[in-house]
């Protein structure tokens, strides 16, 4: 997938295919290096950064002093002109976090102050009448307002920053988890179902995963524990009522930002996160108890939303660094080379403000890496992608002459969320060939909308027929989950 897969040793090889592996990958690529991400599932954005809810952070939340705070800060002065460059929908919205009591308003005032110390621009806190002029659908006594935080699409972002790195020479390997690595004092052997992999570095940016993929170098020194988040997404008539991010006053235990509401680059908005420690990382079940907390409290936030119907419901796990908090508040970013075998890099606990926070971890790591190594520019290296443009933005005038010239833009695979034919061929042809109903979901909005897939679905399937796959080959996300079974008529 994308460019032919090469032999040879190379300079770093990254693991792990979500938004943080993604950065580093693009983030390297700005050298003459020979660069691979190796990611286990079929597509990327399949792990963690698929379940988060795609907020940009403005850095009040994270303890003054910490990787957490230094990242998220540097993170949120480049995410909005990079997200910009690769052309990634994003948003500056604001956000609101709210109060109901006097009490409330103290922790508010604790937030703008650790916020502060963070560097954080854009802090104020607003009487019920600001709210209300802020946000009229909104609830609450007292709100600390942040004028900087946004709203980004995670999964975009995360497929942009490696095909940005795929342009500048980097590999990227699909279905290519490592189950065995072999540290040489000069290289790293990573082995993969399709055959080994040598490189010189390694960086293990294998969130949910990331302790195990430490330990195929020896005993690991951490240990990743998945903390569970259920979401419901509300139909798009939601964005009308909610245009910012409305978070409740943080938990006492800090385990979590507490369930909130965010709307998304397109409309939907999200309840959610729940927070629940998971024995399984890969548990991605709905319960019907947690659904109905996150209605009960968002809607106590929001109750306007309460008349807006649910149209779907998914879940996604955290990786929180188990036993290894401060005493002072939660467990910090883990970047650290391996004390056992230099040159291995090691990311763990990247939970949240880690979507913010990328691109300032990929300089971290790229900084580690040139600490030893001579780290020369690439010649030509290109910031950007071309941009991409989507039906559902264009004007009439520009539909009917990309219908005119290509009758692929004059026929909708996806009536929900206006997404036609042309742009389902795009992402199936893109450098990452998307294969699965929800790889195409994640570049094109297919499926995101009001039905669920029940119009488009038929559509790609024929359309990945027409690409050369057979119907009981289709799979909704890679692996055994099949679409079509039995007899399938001739």
């Amino acid at each position: 997938m994308g460019a032919p897969m090469s032999a040879g040793l190379f300079d770093v090889a990254v693991i792990g295919g979500g938004v943080v592996g993604c950065a580093v990958l693009r983030e390297l690529s700005r050298y003459r290096l020979r660069l691979v991400l190796l990611e286990r599932r079929s597509d990327l954005a399949e792990g963690v950064s698929k379940g988060n809810s795609g907020v940009i952070h403005a850095g009040f939340n994270v303890r003054p002093g910490s990787l957490k705070a230094r990242t998220n800060a540097a993170g949120l002065r480049a995410i909005y002109g990079l997200a910009s460059a690769l052309g990634v929908p994003h948003k500056k919205t604001g956000k609101l976090v709210v109060a109901f009591d006097e009490d409330g308003r103290r922790h508010l005032e604790a937030l703008r102050s650790q916020g502060e110390r963070n560097g954080t621009p854009g802090l104020d806190i607003v009487d019920a009448a600001a709210i209300r002029n802020l946000e009229p659908e909104v609830r609450g006594a007292w709100a600390l307002f942040s004028s900087w935080t946004g709203v980004i699409s995670p999964y975009e972002f995360t497929i942009a920053l490696a095909e940005n790195a795929w342009r500048n020479g980097a590999e990227v390997r699909l279905d290519s988890g490592v189950t065995a690595a072999d540290c040489r004092p000069d290289r790293f052997i990573l082995e993969t179902p399709a055959g080994p992999v040598s490189a010189r570095w390694v960086v293990n940016c294998a969130g949910l995963q990331a302790d195990e993929v430490a330990g195929l170098a020896g005993p690991a020194d951490f240990r990743i524990r998945p903390f569970k988040g259920e979401y419901l997404v509300l139909d798009k008539a939601a964005g009308d009522l909610l245009r910012m991010p409305v978070y409740p006053v943080p938990p006492r235990d800090e385990s979590s930002l507490g369930i909130h509401l965010t709307p998304t680059t397109e409309g939907p908005v999200l309840l959610g996160p729940s927070g629940e420690t998971a024995e399984d990382k890969d548990d991605a079940r709905s319960t019907r108890g947690i659904m109905d907390r996150l209605k009960a409290e968002a809607f106590r936030l929001v109750p306007a939303l309460g008349r807006i119907p649910v149209i779907h419901a998914y879940a996604g796990s955290r990786p929180k660094l188990d036993g290894l908090a401060a005493a002072d508040g939660p467990a910090d970013f883990l970047v650290a080379e391996s004390r056992r075998h230099p040159r291995w890099i090691n990311l763990g606990g990247i939970e949240s403000p880690g979507l913010t926070a990328a691109p300032a971890l990929a300089e971290h790591v790229a900084g580690l890496i040139g600490a030893r190594e001579d780290l020369r520019p690439r010649e030509g290296f290109e910031p950007g992608l071309p941009g991409r443009p989507r039906f559902a933005r264009l004007d009439d005038a520009d539909r009917a002459a990309r219908a005119a010239a290509d009758p692929d833009w004059g026929e909708m695979v996806c009536r929900c969320e206006h997404v036609s034919r042309a742009e389902v061929r795009e992402a199936v042809g893109n450098p990452f060939g998307a294969r699965s109903m929800d790889a195409i979901k994640r570049r094109t909005r297919c499926g995101m909308g009001r039905c669920q897939g029940g119009f488009c679905t038929p559509r790609i399937i024929g359309i990945l027929q027409a690409e050369g796959l057979k119907p009981e080959d289709i799979t909704k996300k890679g692996g055994s989950s099949r679409l079509v079974f039995g007899r399938i008529k001739p």
